[in-house]
């Protein structure tokens, strides 16, 4: 037949499975994936090229078709793809799930106020609400389907919860103990540490791209960074080293890694984080509902519930919905401007 067949999904291994299942031996099985969302421009931007069953001919020829849309062609095989593609999105999706259905909960806007405006509290509303604004199915696909996902959320939801009772325990040469040893493991140690020497992300960059109005210099409520501690804790348990992923990563997960690597490499604000999450209670429900959520995210994930996945996504998608125009305008533009920050330093 001389034929070629692939597919564009996020998850590769049923996807594979089907193809091997109800396709001829003679056809060519040739899947790819784009690593960004439908908004953003191709041009430079990781492509997946799978070979999966194929002469060089074929591959060549999808090469050549697929070479219109500019972007950085990356070669893996379906397994590595989908072990990457967990690495670098299922867990940094699950995160914002759940900052959603935190604030969701909480019943308030976060960008209302003085507790998430400005810097880091920026990347995580306008990359929530860019989630939550999408369909539902795009991120329970990758999540449930993915063999190697499962085990990051379900990680994450524990890092979550283990660092949140340190917290309500008030021990904090504990979690500062915990913290600073997944530093270590996920960033290197400060005589050789893992990032570039700059930074991935600037601080007037993040301050650029805000929905509410930022407080007045010193008005601003210090925040535990729960979410960003638990990240890393959970990259250290998985023996993640997030650099090693950067030629395939979304530009969601350069943002991510960008936000929390801001974080970590400043040892002040981390030790200021790390004080306010034991000493002030004014995150504290916050933090309650976020771990809820965390936790509610990966129990779906590991019973494999697409029903209950879907009620729990359009719930909160309801609750921020009427924000999703402006919040898509802001984190267009943001996106746009990391892109523009980390390419000139690639």
């Amino acid at each position: 037949m001389n034929a070629i067949v692939g597919g564009q999904t996020s998850c590769k291994a049923p996807e594979i499975a089907a193809l091997e299942e109800y396709l001829p031996p003679d056809v060519d099985i040739i899947p790819c994936h784009s690593l960004h969302g439908p908004n953003v421009d191709p041009k430079g931007q990781p492509l997946v090229l799978i070979k999966h069953r194929a002469s060089n001919a074929s591959f060549a020829k999808v090469e050549t078709v697929l070479s219109c849309l500019d972007s950085k062609h990356v070669y893996l095989s379906a397994r590595e793809h989908d072990r990457i593609t967990a690495d670098t999105q299922a867990v940094t999706h699950a995160a914002f799930l759940s900052m959603g259905k935190a604030w969701h909960a909480m019943q308030h806007f976060p960008w209302e106020g003085a507790r998430y405006v400005g810097g880091i509290e920026n990347v995580k509303i306008n990359l929530t609400l860019r989630i939550y604004s999408a369909r539902w199915h795009v991120y329970a696909g990758l999540a449930i389907l993915n063999p190697e996902a499962r085990k990051q959320i379900t990680q994450y939801a524990r890092s979550t919860t283990e660092l949140y009772k340190l917290m309500l325990e008030g021990n904090y040469e504990g979690l500062r103990q915990r913290v600073y040893a997944a530093r270590e493991r996920v960033f290197g140690h400060d005589d050789a540490p893992k990032w570039a020497q700059a930074t991935l992300l600037r601080d007037e960059i993040l301050d650029r791209f805000s929905l509410g109005k930022k407080p007045e210099e010193g008005k601003a409520l210090p925040n535990n960074h729960l979410s960003l501690l638990a990240m890393v804790d959970c990259w250290s348990a998985l023996g993640i080293v997030p650099y090693d992923h950067m030629i395939c990563s979304t530009p969601l997960f350069r943002l991510w890694l960008g936000v929390t690597e801001n974080l970590f490499r400043h040892p002040e604000r981390l030790d200021e984080a790390l004080r306010i999450a034991v000493d002030d209670n004014t995150f504290r429900s916050d933090d309650l509902e976020f771990t809820f959520a965390a936790r509610g995210w990966a129990e779906c994930v590991s019973l494999g519930h697409f029903d209950t996945w879907r009620e729990r996504f359009r719930e909160t998608q309801a609750f921020f919905e009427p924000r999703f125009t402006e919040a898509a305008k802001v984190g267009n533009a943001m996106i746009k401007a990391v892109l523009e920050e980390t390419t000139s330093k690639e």
